[in-house]
């Protein structure tokens, strides 16, 4: 994958850069390894995906921690340090926010000389960017606005942005070209469903409308059906619709489209009922001149929420989800979880304190509490799952902390190298 500068201010193209040269992805690959990888984690998905030993039995699900996306950014972001220090030491490289949703991996980012600057820079972060200075866009994208303020100013940028994320961007515009507005199945707030939105603007005349639940849903396909109080309805959804949106003309005609880390099936139930809405509003006949969608679910995302779902089949007596707490998908495996048996959503293995104490994330409260006696004695079944942004050293670090409450190394129960 080369990275393209988009031209210099004057209008020059700047030259190529190829930051997946042999050369440079050979040291990027091994340093990402030391830093990532598990070879415990390996161990133990080529034996089932099962550890046991004293009365405990650790499950990990079958697909689990860092997909190809977020595996790119890291590499994108790791081999344009490498080159542009060799090339420019003194050039100063930036990250707009977080590259991905775990702090350990934000962390070692910044350990390594990348300067963290806001997912949208304030007007003093710009003012110190200077043109030749390196940006690095994170996996979930950044606004159409942002984009264009940095090459102004002409920024080198390193485009991780996931192919996932662009195919819902592609999808958006076109809703925009046909005058439909965008209903985005998604968290208004989150970086990417931000940049999602206003792919909807990127003409100038598309709308946008961010549904965060079925609730939501149920309000909005309601006002399409029989009207209702439109200062109401924009004070409800202050700050996750376009300027100038207006509800009265701008729900004639909607496509959905979403953040690509929800939960495929409330995405699904979306579609559903706006096509049923549709539908009953206008004929089924002319929905179609009303109603559009897509299936925009990020594949990595389906497949750690379908292998947890397996898991849940024959469940474990417990179940802890590792990774950050701002992680969209990871918090809808604890969900998930939640649903079915005790679930306890942590950052990292420091979090169990003891058998008798673990620190987790209650995200209806979106913060930490405490409970006790969580891990009981006997025989004990505990799954592990981990969302798309978490690294294998963290898992591997609660597959080794787990035995450790029950006074057993893991280093005794690997199989012994001759």
């Amino acid at each position: 994958m080369s990275k393209e500068s988009n031209g210099s201010p004057g209008g020059e193209p700047r030259k190529k850069i190829n930051l997946r040269r042999p050369d440079v992805m050979e040291a990027v690959q091994a340093q990402v390894l030391s830093h990532y990888r598990s070879e415990l984690v390996e161990n133990i998905r080529a034996n089932g995906g099962v550890l046991a030993a004293g009365g405990l039995t650790v499950r990990l699900a079958k697909e689990f921690g860092f997909c190809y996306g977020v595996e790119r950014a890291i590499d994108l972001a790791y081999a344009a340090k490498k080159y542009f220090f060799e090339v420019s030491p003194q050039t100063p490289i930036y990250m707009l926010g977080e590259i991905i949703h775990n702090p350990e991996v934000n962390d070692q980012i910044r350990n390594m000389g990348i300067q963290i600057i806001s997912h949208k820079p304030t007007e003093q972060e710009l003012s110190a960017l200077k043109s030749g200075d390196v940006v690095i866009i994170p996996a979930f994208g950044t606004e159409v606005g942002t984009r264009k303020q940095l090459e102004a100013i002409g920024c080198e940028m390193v485009d991780t942005t996931c192919g996932d994320v662009m195919s819902v961007w592609k999808r958006v515009r076109q809703y925009s070209k046909e005058n439909v507005t965008s209903i985005i199945h998604g968290k208004a707030k989150h970086e990417e469903t931000k940049a999602t939105t206003s792919q909807a603007r990127a003409y100038g005349s598309g709308h946008y409308l961010v549904v965060f639940n079925l609730g939501e849903t149920d309000y909005v396909c309601n006002y399409i059906l029989s009207g209702g109080d439109k200062q109401e309805f924009l004070q409800k959804f202050e700050g996750a619709y376009s300027a100038g949106f207006d509800p009265d003309l701008h729900l004639q005609a909607v496509g959905v489209a979403n953040q690509t880390t929800m939960l495929r099936g409330e995405t699904e139930e979306v579609q559903r009922r706006f096509k049923a809405a549709m539908e009953k509003k206008h004929g089924a006949e002319k929905a179609v001149n009303h109603f559009r969608f897509f299936d925009t679910i990020c594949g990595a995302t389906q497949d750690r929420q379908d292998a947890l779902e397996k898991m849940l089949l024959n469940p474990p007596n417990l179940l802890i989800v590792v990774g950050g707490y701002n992680s969209s998908n990871t918090s809808h495996l604890a969900e998930m979880g939640e649903a079915k048996l005790p679930t306890y959503f942590i950052k990292n293995a420091t979090k169990m304190v003891s058998d008798q104490l673990i620190v987790h994330y209650n995200q209806h409260i979106k913060a930490e509490e405490e409970t006790a006696n969580w891990l009981p004695a006997g025989n004990l079944n505990v799954g592990i799952t981990a969302g798309a942004s978490c690294p294998n050293n963290l898992i591997e670090d609660t597959i080794r902390r787990l035995f450790e409450l029950r006074g057993i190394s893991v280093q005794e129960l690997l199989p012994k190298t001759k």
